[in-house]
């Protein structure tokens, strides 16, 4: 394994959690009642349970 790939998969996971905490502010930046209407708190919920 050389550096160059250590890297490249250091920066591809730390630009995929950029990116999830990114949509999770736009989600919970919309008003409760839409978050309802798609889903949304149950499935924080959900994943929020499965880390602790």
């Amino acid at each position: 394994m050389s550096v160059l790939s250590s890297i490249g998969r250091i920066a591809t996971r730390y630009a995929a959690a950029r990116a999830r905490y990114r949509s999770e502010r736009i989600l919970l930046s919309l008003p409760a009642a839409l978050r309802k209407d798609i889903g949304f708190p149950e499935a924080f919920d959900a994943q929020n349970n499965s880390r602790v």
